[in-house]
Order: C-alpha cells, then structure tokens, then sequence
C-alpha cells in the first residue's frame, strides 16, 4: 500500500541507490583509465563491471519520476570520492582494485538488503528492480573474492578504510538521511 510515509522512503531509497550507482561508476572509471598499466588482466571485469553499474544508474533514475525523488544534491561528493577511492585503489594496483571492488559490493549489499526487507509487498516494481541489481553486484562481490586471494594485514586495513569511506560518502551525501533510513527499514520491516 502506497502511503506518503512510504512514498517519503521510496524516494529516500532510490535517492541513495542513484547515488551511489554514480560513485560506482566513478571508480571504475578511475581504476579503467589505472589498470591499463597496472593491472591489465582486470580490464575485461572492470569494463563489463563499468556497464552493470550505468545500467544500475538508469534503472534508478527511471524509477524516481513517478516516486517523486529527485538526484542527490550533493552529487559531486559521490563524483569526487568515486574518482579518489578509485584513483588510489587504481595506482596500488590488482590486489586493492579487488579489495576495492569487495569491499564496496559488500557494504552496498547490506544496504539492498535492508531495503528490500522493507519493500516487501509496498512496491513490487522497485523491490524487483532492487533485487536484480543485487544479483548482478553479488556476481561483482564474487569475482572480487575469487580473484582477490589470500588476505593479509594490509588487505584487511584497506577492506576496513573502504567501508568506512563509503559509508561515510552515503551519511554525507544524504546529510545523515542513510542511518534515518537504516533505522527506519528496520523498524518498519
């Protein structure tokens, strides 16, 4: 059932979720341009990876109009903290891009998960299209960690630094909206 509260975290949702399909594309775009000379043998994942996340953006984006959500105002902190996260994990070469990629996939994971368990029954399109896009980053989570190996102190201090990173670009991009959101799905699931 469609309410104005649930209208109001619909438009929450996908505000964050386009958000942060732009920062997605940011970073491998940063890690692309770096990987040629770093890590070549990544750029058929980082290339077909790049695609996944500009058709994510679009899905995302052609939801909004009739949920009444509207872009991030603050799209250039995903622009910058893409490129940044990207270029840094780009220059360390193979081994960060993949700690990058996991990292990321997994952190984003937790929030699709609390997203659908709210959607439920409220909005099948979206918790369709959510749950679809979940499939396609798990896949990027998997190949990450197959591809990753062995972990080790370093690893585990940039795996820790990214999650950090991103969930500080989702609370500031949304100006603390996210952890409303978090607790809001949560108490409403």
């Amino acid at each position: 059932m469609s309410t104005p509260k649930n209208r109001t975290v619909e438009a929450r949702i996908l505000r964050v979720n386009h958000g942060g399909e732009h920062g997605a594309i940011r970073i491998y775009r940063a890690q692309i341009a770096l990987a040629r000379l770093r890590a070549p043998d990544l750029l058929p994942f980082l290339t077909r990876t790049l695609a996944h996340e500009r058709e994510h953006l679009e899905r995302f984006r052609a939801l909004m109009p009739t949920r009444a959500a509207k872009p991030c105002r603050l799209m250039w902190i995903w622009s910058v903290g893409g490129v940044a996260l990207g270029g840094v994990t780009g220059v360390l070469g193979r081994k960060a891009i993949l700690v990058c990629t996991e990292a990321v996939e997994r952190t984003v994971h937790r929030h699709l998960d609390d997203q659908l368990a709210w959607l439920g029954e409220r909005d099948a399109e979206m918790a369709a299209t959510i749950h679809d896009i979940q499939q396609q980053e798990l896949g990027h989570l998997r190949y990450a960690e197959k591809e990753r190996g062995a972990p080790n102190g370093l690893t585990a201090l940039l795996d820790a630094t990214i999650c950090i990173a991103v969930e500080a670009l989702i609370w500031l991009s949304t100006r603390g909206d996210s952890l409303r959101l978090a607790r809001t799905l949560r108490a409403a699931a």
